[in-house]
């Protein structure tokens, strides 16, 4: 306690000096003190940093599916070809067999077709949402800090501790008489 009323003293005293009129062209004083803090609370800011969340689903569906495949078709030009090799004689025979054969794969095209059924199919399908995503960070600290007997508010980017350094100025206090002081010096 005997520490931190010795510079006060000081500071006093160098006020003391400055207010006589010797001093008067030293306009004040600096130093360093410290003041004890009454309370330090965080400041918070919220913040959000949206975030994408995906994943994968599989959506089921009903599809049908023709009986279109190759088979039948082959099945129908060699039948068709057999057939159309019995009519005809010479070149007409091989003429007919091309004419059978071909005829006989589009009726076997079709026929198989007729194959046709519903089937279930599932397929992969990508689904994303975005998510708020709130964090909260300190921007500062609001202090309440005692200093000769008086509180006071402050702010500051971080916390100071139990103790609050403080550059104290010292200056002479306007007083009424001044602006007749500064008018003329010899009257007062």
């Amino acid at each position: 306690m005997q520490t931190r009323i010795t510079p006060l003293v000081t500071g006093l005293a160098a006020l003391l000096a400055l207010s006589s009129g010797a001093a008067m062209a030293d306009y004040g004083h600096q130093f360093r003190d410290r003041a004890k803090v009454v309370s330090s609370t965080p400041v918070y800011e919220q913040i959000n940093e949206p975030r994408r969340e995906c994943w994968t689903e599989y959506e089921s569906r009903e599809v049908y599916r023709n009986g279109n495949s190759t088979g039948g078709a082959i099945l129908g030009a060699v039948v068709g070809g057999l057939v159309g090799s019995t009519v005809g004689k010479g070149n007409g025979k091989v003429a007919a067999a091309a004419v059978g054969a071909a005829t006989g794969a589009v009726v076997g095209d079709r026929w198989n077709d007729r194959g046709g059924s519903y089937a279930h199919e599932e397929r992969p399908v990508e689904r994303c949402r975005v998510t708020d995503n709130y964090r909260r960070d300190i921007v500062g600290y609001d202090i309440v800090y005692r200093y000769n007997g008086r509180d006071y508010t402050t702010r500051l980017p971080h916390d100071p501790g139990k103790w609050l350094d403080l550059d104290v100025n010292l200056s002479v206090a306007g007083h009424p008489r001044d602006d007749r002081w500064h008018e003329s010096r010899s009257r007062w």
